[in-house]
């Protein structure tokens, strides 16, 4: 959004920036860290809190800023705030509670952790950004209900690619193309990865190994797909999505032919993704209808094609690069990247890496024995599916087939656990949401 930087060199002129709490001192946090102190005006991250507390430092450090004290309580880091100094907490609730805060943004990538920041710091009135699919893809519609009544933004980042997606599907609306498929580009896919096969590619690059894996084997597109489904209404045309190859050396242009044309118009359109696209390496693309025949020759001329399906694209995602307009955006602005619509579209199921024995607890995202599929959220209330974002630690009670998808029959829960709370309310909340979505398709069944 082209306004943003004219309304952020405002609030520098004013010495008012926008005042961040960043929670998380990973690859991504350095990364915003850094963006945030070099190349945006108008905005400072006042303060990161994270378990270690020598990477919250570092992170400062590797952004140019040396001078920062460890807090331990909410007065001294509002007195921080005040005097203009940058500060470091292992206590995430301290940012959330602080006068002074304008936004949190969350970017652990950690499930129930997440949650508990978000829910927090939506309590206590600050706008919530999350670098966190997969805590927005499983209770995200329930936390747009705390953040709606609490009059602050909930929103999932630009420069990643669900939020460079909504960019497109907003633009392409705007000019007054139907938007039928929001999709997403892949190089590799891969469901038996795990962190011992991507070792090697998160060392050269300095990621954890399980992000690097969730990446490989679906679980993370997956997420991704199913927020953006969140906030358009869209569906899944099957459980997992589609998924094709491309041709080798194909355009993202020739995505077109590509998918089931009666998937795509037939309702409310669909979210997938495509591997093996040579041009561009990346980025996200919309394909898009339109019905008016004048218009369908302006848009041959402009070298569109002649339809019925268009491409439009972005060949690039900037991840921490975008991130600062994001969080503009929900401070300055009060809009949203990307947020639920209302009840959940397409969430994310859980399925059997390898052959599970009873049990056994199961391991993190991106780790050795689940991974992740889209389902349509009806679907999943339907068959009790259970959400790939509440898998970890569930201790099963039966051995599970290899690629079969678990049900919350299958498990024993954690005790405790503030996912699992959010997750009930959100069923309970949308009840009646997703009992007419039966009404309107009682046909509806999932394609393994």
């Amino acid at each position: 959004m082209i306004i943003i930087d004219t309304a952020l060199a405002k609030r520098q002129a004013e010495g008012r920036p926008v005042r961040v709490g960043m929670v998380g001192a990973g690859f991504m946090a350095k990364g915003v860290a850094l963006q945030v102190k070099n190349h945006v005006p108008g905005m400072e991250i006042v303060a990161i809190s994270n378990r270690t507390i020598d990477r919250a430092r570092e992170t400062y450090n590797e952004a140019g800023i040396a001078d920062v004290e460890e807090v331990n309580s909410l007065t001294e880091l509002e007195e921080n705030i005040r005097q203009g100094r940058y500060s470091i907490t292992h206590d995430p609730m301290l940012l959330c509670r602080a006068e002074g805060i304008d936004a949190i943004l969350e970017v652990t990538g950690a499930v129930e952790f997440g949650a508990q920041v978000a829910l927090e710091a939506i309590q206590h009135g600050k706008h919530t950004v999350m670098m966190d699919a997969e805590v927005d893809g499983t209770v995200g519609p329930i936390l747009k209900v705390y953040a709606d009544k609490a009059g602050v933004v909930f929103t999932n980042v630009d420069g990643d690619q669900p939020g460079v997606i909504m960019n497109l599907y907003r633009y392409v609306k705007s000019i007054g193309m139907k938007p039928v498929l929001c999709g997403n580009i892949k190089g590799l896919h891969d469901p038996y990865r795990n962190p011992t096969t991507q070792e090697g590619f998160a060392k050269r690059w300095g990621q954890n190994p399980a992000m690097v894996t969730s990446f490989a084997d679906g679980t993370k597109i997956s997420f991704e797909q199913a927020i953006v489904a969140n906030g358009t209404g869209m569906r899944v045309a099957k459980r997992g999505m589609l998924g094709p190859y491309a041709p080798q050396g194909a355009n993202i242009r020739e995505s077109v032919n590509l998918f089931p044309l009666e998937e795509l118009t037939n309702g409310p359109g669909i979210v997938d993704y495509v591997v093996g696209i040579a041009e561009p390496a990346g980025g996200v693309f919309v394909l898009a209808t339109q019905d008016n025949p004048r218009q369908q020759h302006y848009l041959n001329y402009y070298k569109m094609g002649e339809g019925p399906l268009y491409c439009f694209y972005t060949p690039y995602h900037l991840c921490h690069l975008e991130v600062p307009l994001t969080i503009a955006r929900a401070v300055l602005f009060n809009d949203a990247a990307l947020t639920p619509l209302g009840r959940p579209y397409v969430e994310v199921v859980t399925a059997a890496k390898k052959d599970l024995k009873a049990g056994e607890t199961i391991d993190g995202i991106g780790h050795y024995m689940t991974y992740g599929l889209c389902e349509n959220a009806d679907v999943t209330e339907r068959e009790n599916l259970l959400p790939m974002g509440i898998a970890e630690g569930c201790v099963l009670k039966r051995d599970i087939p290899k690629d079969q998808v678990l049900t919350y029959d299958d498990v024993i829960l954690p005790e405790g656990r503030t996912i699992d709370r959010l997750r009930e309310e959100q069923r309970q909340y949308f009840a009646s949401a997703f009992a007419e979505a039966r009404e309107q398709a009682p046909n509806t069944t999932a394609i393994a």
